[in-house]
């Protein structure tokens, strides 16, 4: 039976390293890279920086904030309902170019 993505039979492939003794790839005690030579050994701690640290804790605070601000919601539909709510088209429009803008530097993928 072919193999769909090289086009190639099981049976016809052969073992690669056949014989040979495997390398170690991974490091017993911390499950990471062996240590290159001279490097100090491995204690098994992870150490964060303090940027990831602050980046952790920030992550968090914004998690735990409400997707919508309901005293902002409440203040606009007052506003509405009381008819002291007046749409700026000239800011509302230097905005939306704004966000455009800002879109347009985005990488593509």
């Amino acid at each position: 039976m072919a193999n769909k993505i090289s086009g190639l039979s099981g049976s016809s492939t052969a073992s690669i390293g056949a014989g040979s003794p495997a390398a170690k790839t991974r490091d017993a005690a911390t499950g990471g890279s062996p240590a290159p030579a001279g490097s100090p050994p491995a204690t098994g701690d992870v150490h964060i920086t303090d940027s990831a640290s602050q980046l952790a804790s920030l992550e968090q605070a914004v998690r735990s904030l409400p997707a919508v601000d309901a005293a902002r919601v409440a203040q606009f539909s007052t506003a509405i309902e009381q008819g002291n709510y007046t749409v700026q088209p000239q800011h509302v429009a230097e905005q939306l170019l704004q966000l455009e803008q800002a879109l347009g530097h985005l990488p593509e993928d």
